[in-house]
């Protein structure tokens, strides 16, 4: 038996949806926890599988781990003497583990990190952090499936200019840096919110850092870093989630908890579609249109539009009135999910990074079984079976249990029918 997502097409949502803080941030913020020896308390957390992951990792370094889902809060508290290695089990489950790479480096010297896993959504490779723990004086090597470091003598402030502005390198070689002698300059960084989330709370916890949400980011390293409390900024990708659930279903939702500045680029493109949103302080509604107008969009690094929402434009499309063409610039393999959605009647041709979306009137989508291969494409497919006539089954709802909190029941709350469900396995 397997369980899956049971969705009743066609349905709208209208309601109130909630956010809460980032995946991509609190799983790095909880890895840099390891930087001071002590209580640091992460608050606004999100309740998915993927921070009991990182907890279990951290607990494996030697940490107590406090995680409580309700309260929305995590304590970790840190020894003197911390452990070195992360184990495959953990880092293939979750390629966020290898964010203890950094924080490892400053506090031990030494780290050994396997190979990560994740989603397959595409080639991540790990060049960049080699070569800018490298230029700090480190030693790398790969050896059985473990990327090896070491600093006998502790990092030594470094200038590194990174080929492409890659979050995870930006977060490990910021984070390694924060006790290394002397000054780091780091180039063409990341600039995501998440960076800027998590440089404030290392500069909380008595880092010297300059530039947060700039291309160029300069760290002083300091002798020893305190543990702090420290609250996640709002996951932007849930919020965009349901802001083209609205777009895609025709229906209205009130979103809580996000920060809408954050979604710039994203919101405009709604506009784009027919949608009509009002923006305040922690909230804003999106009404989405009768049908709505199909878009282009590229995604780029932020603040360009974000590789994570790019699965719901192709929903979006798959309804819309007209053609639209979708690039995918940062993540090569993301496209699999098309076959997926084509099983619902949509009309997708792919060419390279290049995907051409035709829209088809939502009467003439209907419901199949269907799986989800990552955490966003899992997402976007109940959301087009909500617009879809009759019954979708999503199964490899693991993947959407990673990087979203009560996911089903925040949606069927909002008037949508959805429901989970075990289902026979025929494996």
């Amino acid at each position: 038996m397997e369980e899956k997502i049971e969705v009743h097409g066609p349905t709208k949502v209208n309601g109130e949806l909630p956010v809460y803080g980032a995946k991509n941030s609190v799983l790095k913020l909880m890895a840099a926890a390891l930087l001071a020896t002590g209580h640091s308390t992460i608050t606004n957390v999100p309740e998915i599988q993927d921070v009991t992951i990182m907890a279990e990792l951290l607990r494996r370094l030697g940490c107590e781990v406090s995680y409580e889902p309700s309260a929305h809060t995590v304590t970790i508290d840190v020894p003197e003497e911390l452990g070195h290695q992360a184990d495959y089990d953990l880092v293939r489950a979750m390629r966020a583990s290898i964010s203890v790479l950094g924080p490892l480096m400053a506090r031990c010297h030494q780290a050994e990190v396997a190979l990560p896993g994740g989603d397959a959504i595409g080639t991540r490779g790990l060049d960049m952090h080699r070569a800018g723990l490298e230029a700090m004086g480190a030693r790398l090597t790969i050896e059985r499936g473990f990327l090896r470091a070491s600093a006998p003598d502790g990092l030594t402030g470094a200038t590194y200019r990174l080929d492409y502005p890659s979050v995870g390198a930006t977060e490990n070689l910021m984070t390694a840096a924060t006790t290394a002698r002397g000054v780091t300059v780091l180039d063409n960084v990341a600039r995501e919110p998440e960076i800027v989330d998590i440089g404030r709370m290392l500069q909380a916890m008595g880092a010297r850092i300059e530039g947060l949400g700039s291309t160029t980011i300069m760290v002083e390293g300091v002798p020893r870093l305190h543990p702090v409390t420290h609250r996640t900024v709002p996951d932007r990708i849930v919020a965009g989630t349901w802001a083209f659930a609205a777009a895609v279903t025709g229906g209205r939702v009130e979103i809580v908890g996000a920060e809408p500045e954050h979604l710039d680029v994203v919101l405009a493109k709604l506009r784009c579609a027919g949608c009509e949103i009002n923006t305040a302080d922690g909230r804003f509604v999106v009404r989405g249109p009768e049908r709505p107008k199909a878009i282009n969009v590229s995604t780029l690094p932020y603040p360009g539009f974000p590789t994570d929402l790019q699965p719901f434009v192709v929903a979006l499309n798959a309804v819309a009135e007209g053609s639209g063409i979708i690039t995918e610039n940062v993540f090569e393999a993301r496209w699999g999910f098309t076959a997926e959605l084509e099983r619902l009647g949509a009309r997708v041709r792919l060419d390279g990074h290049h995907a051409r979306v035709d829209g088809v009137p939502s009467n003439k989508l209907s419901g199949a079984p269907v799986e989800a291969m990552d955490i966003r494409a899992g997402a976007a497919l109940v959301i087009a079976g909500m617009a879809a006539h009759g019954v979708t089954e999503v199964s490899g709802v693991g993947h959407i249990d990673r990087g979203y909190e009560h996911f089903v029941d925040h949606l069927a709350g909002a008037g949508a029918k959805v429901q989970r469900r075990m289902a026979r396995s025929w494996n």
